[in-house]
């Protein structure tokens, strides 16, 4: 990314979320952010994933420039290269664990979208709720789904917005065990914004949010 920066109109005048960001991520890198609330992490990952758009500068996800990019081509990106954990998990209440699992899947063209979403389930301790629905699910239970779903696909790039942060610490530790076995069998790409310092500490670089501004973490 080169010098990003988002404002938003209030009714004063404008506020600055993000200032003059630049940095590279490198393929297969394991990145965390991490900073206070309301630091601008959350803004940061959404601007990198093409789920907003910034006020100035650019984002370049595998030599695609986002800004060259009208919504349906950033979609179509993101349901390529990209994979997104939402801190608010996104379900569709209407579909089952499984079929939430499935849906991206089944986009995508896969032959055996069922199976490949049951392993992920399994893989996240929760094989014996395929049939559950969001609303019959805690909402650590909704969390495991939401990360069953970015890992079914396989992406190049995976974004996750406090992965851990609904999870008890057995149940967060095996998702952190998740994340970088993703990393070290498939070479996707991890940017973490966490408070989890377990998780922080695994990743090859770490950075903080500072007030809009990136700096580099020890």
């Amino acid at each position: 990314m080169d010098n990003l920066q988002k404002t938003v109109a209030i009714a004063d005048g404008e506020l600055t979320i993000l200032r003059g960001i630049s940095f590279e991520i490198k393929p297969s890198e394991t990145v965390a952010i991490v900073g206070v609330s309301g630091s601008g992490k959350s803004t940061l990952l959404g601007l990198l994933a093409g789920l907003d758009v910034a006020t100035e500068g650019d984002v370049i996800i595998d030599g695609v420039a986002l800004s060259n990019l009208d919504e349906d081509a950033r979609a179509a990106l993101r349901a390529e290269k990209v994979g997104f954990v939402f801190q608010s998990f996104q379900l569709l209440p209407a579909l089952t664990a499984l079929e939430n699992v499935m849906l991206p899947l089944e986009l995508a063209g896969k032959s055996d979208a069922s199976g490949i979403a049951r392993d992920y389930l399994s893989r996240v301790a929760l094989a014996h709720r395929t049939d559950h629905y969001p609303t019959q699910l805690s909402g650590g239970e909704q969390q495991r789904v939401a990360i069953a779903r970015a890992f079914a696909a396989s992406p190049t790039i995976l974004f996750a917005d406090e992965p851990t942060g609904n999870l008890d610490a057995e149940t967060g530790g095996n998702v952190i065990d998740l994340l970088f076995e993703l990393n070290a069998t498939e070479g996707t790409t991890l940017v973490l914004v966490t408070h989890d310092e377990r998780l922080a500490q695994r990743c090859q670089r770490r950075f903080r949010m500072n007030n809009g501004a990136l700096v580099a973490g020890d």
